[in-house]
């Protein structure tokens, strides 16, 4: 038995360290129109690891959600799995083995589907991808990507999405260390401007749905000054109202005043032994009081008093050069002795080649599909 699937319902599957993965997430998703789904997948050990053992087994849970295109068809998308991490040699057959098991589960008019792998990217391990200043340059063009994952396939039929959804850049914080060992290894100015926003005053407090209005002016204050998309006020109503399981998962609101004056704000949930920073928020108002900093120490904090051993700070710039609308990111979260991680992005596996290739190019025209 090299690998099978069988269908699980959502309520029975297990926690998980990625939020996209946890139950939290496909109630928050099947409330923005999604249609979760989940299945218990087993796999060989020799799936996963050239020399793998045949009779060792390995077992996941993992949740799928169906994406409506058209009247008459549409696509699984698999945010942030599988979580099963098999060897760089082994990452397309393992990709394509469990699709052809998964396919005859899904819907007759599936057309593709589509995995925002969280497997460390293939060239961030490689010298050549790096500049001057050991930044990574990203990964080389689509067309080599492919044919270096599909290398040992049966079909060849992975094809690296056009755009990424979730981020694919990111930043890990090791929670797993004493607070004076968290501040030696910050950069000393993240240090000084926690301190000082604490000594100036500025007080973070938990939050729940009621104080909807406030963070939404908040977001809409930091999407105008980013030129970000704005997502509406409904979609965080429904990430707010999501009720994790009791100790294993929690969403939390966060904010961050002076004198009752709301200067920041962030949404973080809790899966299992992770916390993710999810949304942030802040005015221009009042910068010097470094409120968002005195935030992101609170939640740091409170992740490590739930029990969690890591801290996924959920999206940068592959460096911190200014070209790139997000180096502002990179240099606050890289501040607080995070550690870079390059994952491999989005892949598509087509079911059905014609219908694939008019959406492949229809999604082009629209800027790609964007849904968490």
């Amino acid at each position: 038995m090299q690998c099978s699937v069988e269908p699980k319902a959502i309520k029975e599957v297990a926690a998980n360290n990625i939020l996209t993965q946890d139950p939290i997430w496909a109630e928050i998703k099947s409330r923005q129109g999604a249609q979760p789904v989940a299945f218990e997948i087993k796999v060989s050990d020799e799936l996963l690891y050239v020399s793998g053992d045949a009779n060792k087994t390995h077992v996941e849970d993992l949740i799928v959600y169906l994406y409506s295109i058209g009247s008459d068809a549409c696509f699984a998308y698999v945010p942030y799995g599988p979580n099963l991490i098999p060897e760089e040699e082994n990452y397309g057959y393992f990709l394509e083995t469990i699709s052809e098991q998964i396919k005859d589960q899904l819907p007759d008019n599936c057309v593709f589907l589509r995995y925002d792998l969280p497997w460390e990217n293939l060239w961030s391990k490689e010298d050549e991808f790096f500049d001057e200043n050991q930044y990574w340059k990203g990964p080389p063009e689509n067309k080599t990507q492919e044919y270096r994952l599909n290398w040992n396939t049966a079909y060849g039929k992975l094809l690296k999405s056009r755009t990424d959804n979730l981020p694919s850049n990111t930043f890990f914080i090791n929670l797993q260390q004493s607070e004076e060992e968290f501040l030696a290894e910050m950069k000393p100015k993240t240090r000084y401007n926690i301190r000082l926003s604490k000594r100036k005053g500025v007080e973070v407090q938990q939050y729940g749905v009621e104080m909807l209005d406030e963070w939404y002016a908040l977001y809409t204050e930091t999407t105008q000054r980013n030129g970000m998309q704005l997502q509406d006020k409904d979609f965080f109503r429904t990430v707010l109202e999501a009720e994790g399981r009791e100790e294993e998962s929690d969403v939390q609101l966060l904010m961050a005043s002076y004198k009752g004056e709301m200067l920041a704000a962030m949404i973080f949930v809790i899966s299992k032994q992770r916390a993710t920073y999810l949304f942030g928020a802040s005015t221009a108002k009042h910068r010097g009081l470094m409120a968002p900093y005195r935030l992101q120490w609170e939640a740091i904090q409170r992740a490590k008093q739930a029990g969690c051993i890591e801290y996924d700070m959920f999206g940068t710039s592959p460096h911190p050069y200014p070209s790139h609308p997000m180096s502002g990111l990179f240099r606050f979260k890289h501040g607080f002795g995070a550690e870079l991680f390059h994952r491999m992005g989005c892949w598509d596996y087509p079911l059905q080649e014609s219908a694939y290739k008019i959406y492949r190019a229809k999604e082009i025209q629209a800027k790609s599909f964007h849904n968490n």
